[in-house]
Order: C-alpha cells, then sequence, then structure tokens
C-alpha cells in the first residue's frame, strides 16, 4: 500500500509539472496537449486503447518468458561447459551489440507483421540482461561453500547436479533476480519497435496512425497506458523476486 501511494504521489506530481508546463509556455494542444486533455481522450477512447493496450501486453509477456527462458538456458550452458562458453558468449555479446532497431525490419520480414516479430524483438532485448546477470551469478558462487560440497561427495555426474541444484541456482537468484527486473524495465521496447516497423495492432501502432492524423492527445494517451503497463509490470516482477529470494536482505545506504 505504501509503495502504491508513492507511486500515485509521483505521478500526481509528475501531472501537475505537466499542467503548469503547458501553461507557462502557452504551448499549442498540437504540439504538447495538456494532461487533462490526455485523459479526456483517453477516457473516450477507452475501449480502443485496452484493445490495443492487450496486444501489446501479450506481445511483452511472452517475449519476457521466452526471453528468460532462453537467457537461462544460456547461462546454464556456459557454466556447465568451457567449449559452450567459448561458442556462446559471443552471441550473447552480438546480441546487444546490433541495436533492435536495425534488427526490426529483417525480423518483420522474415516472420510477417503478426506475433511472432514482435515477441522476437522484445525476446532480443531481454536475452542479454537475463544471460549476462545469471551468468554472473552462477560463477561468483562462493567457493568456500563449493570446497566444501566437493569435499564430502566423489564428483560424480549426479553430484555435480545436485551441486548447480543446492549451491549455484540459489546463490545465483539475487543476480537473476536483477536481470530480471532490467528486463521487465525494457521488454516494451522491443514489443512497440516491432509494431512501429510494421504491424496492424498494437499501442505503437496506435501511436504512429494517430500521429499521423494529427490526434495528438489519443497519442499521449496511448503513450501513458503503455507507461502504466511497463510500472505495472516491472513492480510485478520485483514481487515476484522478492518472493522467490526472502533470503536477500536489502541493505540500506550509508
Amino acid at each position: 500500500m505504501i509503495a502504491a501511494a508513492r507511486v500515485a504521489v509521483i505521478a500526481g506530481g509528475l501531472l501537475l509539472g505537466w499542467q503548469a508546463l503547458v501553461g507557462l509556455l502557452d504551448l499549442p494542444h498540437y504540439i504538447l496537449p495538456s494532461p487533462t486533455r490526455v485523459l479526456r481522450a483517453g477516457w473516450e477512447r477507452l475501449p480502443l486503447l485496452l484493445g490495443h493496450a492487450g496486444v501489446t501486453l501479450l506481445e511483452i509477456v511472452l517475449g519476457l518468458l521466452l526471453g528468460t527462458l532462453l537467457g537461462a538456458l544460456a547461462a546454464l550452458a556456459m557454466v556447465r561447459r568451457a567449449v559452450l562458453r567459448r561458442w556462446l558468449l559471443p552471441v550473447v555479446v552480438l546480441s546487444q551489440a546490433i541495436p533492435v532497431f536495425a534488427l526490426a525490419p529483417i525480423l518483420v520480414l522474415w516472420l510477417g507483421y503478426g506475433l511472432a516479430s514482435k515477441v522476437a524483438m522484445a525476446v532480443l532485448i531481454i536475452f542479454f540482461p537475463v544471460t549476462a546477470s545469471f551468468y554472473d551469478g552462477l560463477r561468483r558462487t562462493e567457493l568456500g561453500w563449493l570446497d566444501l560440497a566437493r569435499t564430502m561427495t566423489a564428483g560424480t555426474r549426479r553430484q555435480r547436479w545436485a551441486e548447480l541444484r543446492h549451491i549455484r541456482l540459489p546463490a545465483a537468484l539475487p543476480a537473476l533476480g536483477s536481470g530480471l527486473r532490467i528486463a521487465a524495465a525494457v521488454a516494451p521496447i522491443g514489443a512497440v519497435v516491432g509494431e512501429w516497423v510494421g504491424s496492424s495492432a498494437g499501442l505503437g501502432y496506435l501511436m504512429l496512425h494517430a500521429n499521423a492524423r494529427l490526434q495528438i492527445d489519443l497519442m499521449f494517451a496511448a503513450l501513458l497506458l503503455l507507461g502504466l503497463i511497463a510500472v505495472a509490470l516491472y513492480f510485478a516482477v520485483d514481487r515476484m523476486v522478492r518472493r522467490l529470494v526472502p533470503w536477500q536482505a536489502e541493505q540500506a545506504l550509508p
């Protein structure tokens, strides 16, 4: 409840600042509409906004799930096998080095204008933070714990998997949680970029068409709804991580 109240206060402060900026600069509504105008447009076109928001949310959630799965599997593979690490690590770096904006037209060409290309772009953005954070957490496991486990066992394949399950994975969960938070924050980027390049539904698609018709208030309403989706998704992932890693106590900064 406290976090929700804090978010409400911050949102209210931003809206008041926005309203004051529009009033002080006397900006025309086709450059920067006032919050009241945007909220009114959003309320009047609410069914349209919610329909497109459902498409974008589906793209984001599917991209987040698939990107997390692929990223976690890649991190596990790099930790378990040195030969896989030598081949996969350049691929992981390359997935982030090439901007998704440059890949978007190619993915649309290959996968079409439907759901698949948008999910693929979200996966490309999510894959790197999940893989990098989880891999870093797995390889930074406390050496004393690993030495103790190896001393007490004979080092068989089954026991090595037990070491991964009972020591490395729990130790790496906080790092994975950090990667998931970043992934939740950036996941909407891939979906919206894909909708800008080519789509027939989604908030990105609606924003483009509203901008072309000079419906700037509707465009801003879609942008606000997209921001609400991103914030809600982040807090949902953060809450899930806190429940999965209850032993990670927060330390106050000095």
